[in-house]
């Protein structure tokens, strides 16, 4: 039987209705200045969507001014902060911001350019055994290289014990810039460790080359061995090490609380800040492929956005925002939960990104009035997110 027209029209508004309500509802793109390149994006949607608005009230409060030059922030078992800071200390903080302990014993580290103490997690059996992870700069004598060492905390909180390094990046090189460096746990207790190109012509191009580890996802386990069904396992001159590659200052990582996979940040050089889906196997182009230009303004080698074999970023800006820190919200304003919050350095923001089917849908700028750089994030056990700044400023943002 044929419907009569109005009904066939109410039946059409309905159906409109439920697959609008399950779409994010954008208004014009947060970015407004003029990009860098005249490069086209991949797909729709693959920079400057649409922005969204958070409809929930949050307020933002500085719990802390004298954080020394804060880079990597975990949250402790029992809910206090513990943060690391570039010259080579990391502190814990109760999520009131005093500082309750300073922790020493690390490895001396190259605190030069973007180098020195950087990220820090604790083991998922840390009640068990007090073992703490970081990232840092390792000096030698042909250079710095990007490592990973770990210790046990002692009863008291003040210092490491049986500290031992379990990767070191290849090759080394004597610069300051760009050691990636963010640390995080997979589901079952292994390390994804993502390592910067280096930044200089003379090594970036290592990012191709399996057999250095710059420029690399890598996934090891505790003790710092290859995880045993890495991709490149068995390939000639390859690093076992090696999980994905052609990356180049990858400063954002973080795993979908839902999902399990793993998501990257990184800068581009300017313009082509990447957000990235990570496979295991993957190539992600840089140096080769890469939506940004040179600082002079030429193209990056060939100027090339597409190439048969590389993964295309899920997202990427042009201006660059340099995205210093990534996490997956997991707190108390719930229209935020499972977004991406991504703090820029240079875009004196945080990025809020509504992921959907694995596409960014709509973003958002939260705190750009406070002009920060924000460079590290965790949502704490009480549900707020605690930030930290290249001011030294640590911030609690909370719903009102």
């Amino acid at each position: 039987m044929l419907l009569k027209p109005y009904k066939t029209l109410a039946l059409g508004i309905a159906l409109l209705s439920v697959c609008i309500s399950g779409m994010a509802q954008t208004g014009a793109p947060v970015e407004t200045r003029q990009a860098n390149a005249d490069y086209k994006p991949a797909f729709k949607g693959q920079t400057r969507i649409g922005s969204v608005k958070s409809k929930t009230g949050y307020k933002d409060e500085v719990i802390n001014t004298d954080l020394k030059d804060p880079w990597g922030i975990c949250v402790l078992p029992d809910g206090r902060l513990l943060i690391s800071g570039k010259s080579g200390t990391m502190q814990i903080l109760t999520t009131a911001g005093k500082i309750v302990k300073t922790i020493t014993g690390f490895p001396k580290v190259h605190y030069q350019g973007q180098g020195g103490l950087l990220d820090v997690n604790i083991d998922p059996n840390f009640k068990i055994n007090r073992m703490v992870y970081w990232t840092y700069a390792q000096p030698g004598e042909n250079g710095a290289a990007l490592a990973v060492a770990k210790g046990r905390l002692s009863a008291d909180e003040t210092r490491l014990a049986d500290v031992s390094v379990i990767f070191e990046a290849v090759p080394r090189h004597k610069g300051g810039g760009q050691y990636g460096s963010r640390l995080v746990f997979d589901r079952k207790g292994n390390i994804f460790v993502s390592s910067g190109d280096r930044s200089a012509n003379n090594i970036r191009q290592k990012a191709q080359d399996l057999s250095a580890t710059t420029g690399k996802m890598i996934h090891i386990t505790k003790e710092g061995k290859p995880v045993a069904n890495n991709p490149f396992i068995g390939k000639k001159d390859a690093r076992p090490e090696i999980y994905a590659l052609g990356f180049r200052n990858p400063d954002g990582l973080a795993i979908h609380p839902v999902t399990g996979d793993l998501w990257e940040a990184e800068f581009g050089p300017r313009g082509g800040d990447e957000l990235n889906l990570i496979k295991a196997g993957g190539n992600y182009g840089w140096p080769v492929v890469t939506y940004g230009i040179e600082y002079s303004g030429e193209k990056v080698y060939e100027g090339i956005q597409q190439k048969e074999g590389t993964i295309q970023p899920v997202y990427y800006w042009d201006p660059s925002i340099s995205p210093g820190c990534m996490i997956f919200y997991t707190g108390n304003i719930a229209e935020w939960k499972n977004n991406i919050l991504l703090g820029g350095l240079g875009g004196v923001h945080i990025a809020r990104l509504v992921i959907r089917n694995n596409r960014v849908v709509g973003e958002e700028r939260l705190l750009e009035s406070r002009m920060e750089r924000w460079r590290c994030m965790a949502v704490g056990k009480d549900g707020n997110l605690y930030a930290g700044t290249d001011s030294g400023k640590l911030y609690k943002i909370s719903k009102k």
